[in-house]
């Protein structure tokens, strides 16, 4: 090779040295598996769940149970837990891994009884929120064509007890609050959530023409004093405008609650229409009223599994404080990632190897986290970064 030719390799590989190096890095994209189970699933139910805290404190699982600071169970346990007819299983992250727990038909079957409380509509799930739970109960048929209804949202209020050398009963004060003229609330599981400090709990109304969020709670101080409800007692504080459903009519659901937009206040995530667009909405819940802030045509939130099946779940995967959205996409083909931070915007869409039906659940903070999708042939896909 002549002296002129040496140079020109040299530059060459120079060159593309120098592009290698100032290239930004490549994000690989999330690899997806089929979690090995001796049974097919048709339930799950992610961290924060009943389902999740019951196995966890339970003594079934080969690890210390989860503690707080002073002794009391931690709330937020990173366990989600699948089952089917012929067993169950609880699933845990350690060091970057799913680990898997089979679990035993009759020890499934009393743990999700603990989600549905006496008195509940059969197949619904409780809100709970410290010593708050509220459940809706008094199912209602508006006609026979038409889906089920409950006629009352039950909200329960644990009484703190004084120390005494004699056990005594935790007194109970239990609150019944309809949904308004013309309206009952739409069986989609309600969720409670502290907004301003103050405990509220969101959920759905159905009446003619559609459904509606509701927020519940406590009139403030100030506006207990200017009203006929000088005891604070439980009502309905805000409602949005009525929306029409999809094709099915189906009513719209709830699909999160948290800090999605980096507001410093919870952000209600719904979507309308679920049978049909599918439009994701944000709303925001401000000065005693609900004010939709942005819009996003094509995800759903609406299960062909088992009721009461949560098809979303909130994740923080890049660990800046602010969560993500995991949420199929209309025809659950795929599972799209949804940040809310500056409106809504859709940063990974992940396909599927099957359609998403009965779950979605986020275990694990920050880069580590992993998804679980439960599909329509009963199987659980994994999702990983």
């Amino acid at each position: 090779m002549s002296d002129r030719g040496a140079l020109s390799a040299l530059l060459a590989v120079s060159l593309l040295l120098a592009s290698l190096l100032g290239a930004p890095p490549v994000r690989a994209d999330p690899v997806v598996t089929i979690l090995d189970l001796p049974f097919r699933a048709r339930a799950m139910r992610g961290p924060g769940s009943d389902v999740s805290l019951a196995v966890a404190t339970s003594g079934l699982l080969p690890l210390a149970r989860p503690k707080g600071l002073k002794g009391e169970v931690v709330e937020d346990v990173p366990l989600a837990v699948l089952w089917g007819d012929e067993g169950g299983a609880a699933l845990t992250l350690a060091d970057g891994k799913i680990a898997t727990t089979l679990l035993g038909v009759e020890a499934i079957d009393g743990l999700a009884v603990s989600e549905t409380p006496r008195g509940a509509v059969p197949g619904t799930r409780r809100a709970t929120l410290g010593p708050l739970s509220a459940h809706l109960s008094d199912p209602v048929r508006p006609n026979a064509g038409a889906f089920e209804r409950a006629g009352t949202l039950t909200i329960r209020e644990r009484q703190p007890v004084g120390m005494s050398a004699d056990p005594k009963p935790v007194p109970i004060v239990t609150t019944a609050v309809t949904a308004g003229h013309g309206a009952a609330f739409a069986l989609r599981r309600p969720i409670a959530i502290l907004i301003d400090g103050r405990p509220v709990i969101v959920a759905v109304t159905a009446q003619d023409g559609g459904s509606s969020l509701v927020v519940v709670g406590k009139p403030s101080v100030e506006s207990a004093k200017s009203s006929a409800e000088p005891d604070k007692a439980w009502t309905v504080l805000a409602r949005s405008p009525v929306q029409a459903g999809g094709a099915g009519g189906q009513a719209l659901s709830l699909a999160a609650i948290g800090d999605v937009s980096q507001a410093g206040r919870p952000r209600i995530v719904a979507v309308a229409a679920p049978d049909g667009a599918g439009i994701l909405q944000l709303w925001a819940y401000e000065a005693g009223a609900l004010r939709l802030i942005g819009e996003a045509t094509g995800y759903t939130t609406l299960s062909p599994g088992e009721g009461g099946a949560d098809l979303s779940a909130l994740l923080d995967a890049d660990g800046d404080g602010v969560a993500e959205l995991a949420v199929p996409v209309a025809d659950r083909s795929a599972l799209a990632i949804l940040s809310l931070k500056d409106g809504i915007r859709e940063v990974k869409r992940v396909p599927l190897p099957g359609l998403a039906a009965f779950g979605v659940a986020a275990i694990g903070h920050g880069p580590r986290t992993r998804l679980l999708v439960g599909l329509a042939d009963g199987r659980v896909a994994l999702i990983s970064p």
